[in-house]
This record gives C-alpha cells, sequence and structure tokens, in this order.
C-alpha cells in the first residue's frame, strides 16, 4: 500500500463503474432512457466474495476530510497536468476502458456519446448534450494518480455534520472531522442558507469537471456536472438548511440528467463516423481549441 498526502492509496472497486452499479441497485430509475434493455437487467453481477463498494466507502468516508479536499483542490484546480485538444482528451480517457464492466464493452467515450446522444434523442437543449459529452471526464483523475474513492463515489459537504442518509454513514465515524468541533455540528462552516456554491463538497470527478468547464457552459449545465453524485441532496431531500433559492430552482435540472447518466448504456456501439461532424461543431460551438487539465 502507497501513500499519498499521509492518506493509503488503495483501489478496492474492480471498476470505476462498481459504484454506479451500487447506485442504480440504491435508486431505481425510469425504463424509457434504456430503450429495449429493462432496468433491471443493469448492472447484474453476481453477489461478490467481498464487498468491494462497502471498502471503497470505507477508504472514501474516512479520509474525505474537509482539509483532504482543500489540498485536492489546490493542487488540481490549478490545471496545470496537462494541455490538450478534447479530442486527444477523450483518447486519453480511454485508457480506463475496463472490461469488468457488466453492462458494456465500450470505451469511456462511447459511453459518453451514448449519454449525448440519449439526451440529444429526447429533443434538449445542445448545452445539455455538451454535458452528456463531458460528465465523466472528471475521471481522468485516475490516471493522475488519485485512488478511485477520490475520483467517483456519492459526494457530500464537508465541514459539517454528516447526513444519516449519505451511504454507509457509519464509516464517517472514522473520519478525522467527526470528533472536531469546527466541522462535525449542523452548520460548521457554514452559514444557515449559504447557497451550494459557497460549500465544499467531497473531491472527486464531479467537482474537478465542474471547475474544467465552469466558464463554457450555462448554469443549469453546471449544476448537472457539479451536483450529480450529491444522492443525499436530489434523492434524498438532506441538506435543506445549506440552500438557497437559486438552488433549489437548479434542483429540477440536476434530477434531469441522472437518468440519462446511468440508463443510457447499450450494447450497440454509437455510430462515430454519422455522428462525429454534429459533435465537432457542438464542441466548437461552446469549447476552446485546448483545454486545460
Amino acid at each position: 500500500m502507497s501513500q499519498q498526502n499521509n492518506v493509503p492509496v488503495i483501489n478496492p472497486l474492480a471498476s470505476l463503474d462498481e459504484w454506479e452499479e451500487d447506485v442504480l441497485k440504491r435508486y431505481p430509475d425510469v425504463d424509457a432512457i434504456a430503450g429495449d434493455k429493462d432496468t433491471n437487467e443493469y448492472r447484474n453481477y453476481e453477489t461478490p466474495v467481498r464487498d468491494t463498494v462497502r471498502e471503497f466507502y470505507r477508504l472514501n468516508h474516512e479520509y474525505q476530510s474537509y482539509d483532504f479536499v482543500q489540498e485536492k483542490r489546490a493542487h488540481y484546480l490549478q490545471f496545470n497536468k496537462a494541455k490538450m485538444p478534447i479530442w486527444d482528451a477523450f483518447e486519453f480517457l480511454n485508457q480506463l476502458v475496463d472490461d469488468s464492466d457488466p453492462d458494456t464493452d465500450l470505451d469511456q467515450f462511447q459511453h459518453l456519446l451514448q449519454t449525448a446522444e440519449a439526451i440529444r434523442r429526447d429533443g434538449h437543449p445542445d448545452w445539455m448534450v455538451m454535458v452528456g459529452l463531458m460528465h465523466d471526464m472528471g475521471k481522468v483523475l485516475c490516471l493522475f494518480g488519485e485512488p478511485q474513492w477520490a475520483v467517483v463515489g456519492d459526494t457530500f459537504p464537508v465541514g459539517c455534520a454528516y447526513s444519516d442518509k449519505i451511504v454507509y454513514p457509519e464509516f464517517f465515524s472514522l473520519n478525522k472531522d467527526f470528533s472536531d468541533s469546527r466541522y462535525n455540528t449542523r452548520l460548521g462552516v457554514y452559514a444557515e442558507g449559504c447557497g451550494l456554491r459557497n460549500v465544499t463538497m467531497s473531491w472527486g470527478h464531479d467537482e474537478y469537471v465542474y471547475q474544467m468547464m465552469k466558464d463554457y457552459l450555462p448554469e443549469p449545465a453546471l449544476y448537472m456536472l457539479r451536483y450529480h453524485s450529491f444522492y443525499a441532496w436530489h434523492r434524498e431531500g438532506e441538506y435543506s438548511y445549506l440552500l438557497d433559492d437559486h438552488d433549489r430552482e437548479m434542483l429540477k435540472w440536476v434530477k434531469l440528467f441522472n437518468p440519462y447518466d446511468l440508463y443510457s448504456k447499450n450494447p450497440t456501439p454509437p455510430d462515430w463516423k454519422q455522428l462525429q461532424p454534429y459533435y465537432e461543431e457542438l464542441v466548437k460551438k461552446y469549447l476552446p481549441g485546448d483545454l486545460k487539465f
């Protein structure tokens, strides 16, 4: 076991998507987006010998402290690790292909295309199609050496008391913030109704891609990117005391996007030759020639 910032680097999940497999079990959703495949068929794993998801969240909840998140933000949000066109970035992301994913043997880019195409098929605005195309780009953090529990997983506020509606809440007792009087009260370092924009979320691909895209996409798109893994909020209704009116208005967009992410996988690969002209024009509309990582 190696160490990173005095935190053990260990990857208990067999696949980066194993967290989403668990999400689908916890939050079954609409059938329409799944097309011909029954949503009950998704994430059909036999019971594993070792509960990797449980171990994943033990690590996530133990080490995602307020200080840990601030360190990661300072390290990665300078966006000085790489610079490349978006199409090169997709090739970079494809290094994360994993044969253990039960829902698809397609690469990461094809999954993003399927999500984007499901959104486009339903007639949503093109900025939302861009969300589908970009929403997992933050998983490149794994290629920069981050452990899985600091890249994927349900997200939650740090710097205040943990909700018992977060998955595996019992593991928060292992976190150093759990007994820190600065962070373990209802509001912690925040003020009533301060708004989620003033709340620090646990570190992962959602926050990273939001920060990457915040100058290029409209506000509803940014909420989709930043909070689609914040299940304690958009599924359980928790942390209402931190919200402002703008958060409450944006919630509908987060809820709209979430099923497209979870249920758009299909074994039929997208026809990139046919789709390429549309997506090249779409990317030109919203993004610069090179993106910083």
